[in-house]
């Protein structure tokens, strides 16, 4: 059975840190970057581990700015 697979880029600059990213994500791999701060003065989201994203592209539909793009590929 072919699996989905999915990488998710941030716009990481113009991340608000509003966390609404966070809590669509449905494997739990995206986080708020508590190490960094941006150029808009804001913990960026970011994902922990790539390799369990599966491409579902919850968290760039419901990010408000548009700062998230999810690439998706199935693997067979």
């Amino acid at each position: 059975m072919a699996k989905a697979k999915g990488k998710v880029i941030f716009k990481e600059d113009l991340c608000k840190g509003c966390e609404l990213c966070t809590t669509a994500c449905p494997v739990n791999i995206v986080v708020m970057d508590k190490d960094r701060i941006n150029i808009k003065g804001y913990h960026p989201a970011t994902v922990k581990e790539m390799d369990k994203c599966i491409g579902c592209g919850n968290c760039a539909t419901i990010c408000p700015d548009v700062v998230i793009e999810v690439e998706r590929k199935i693997e067979k």
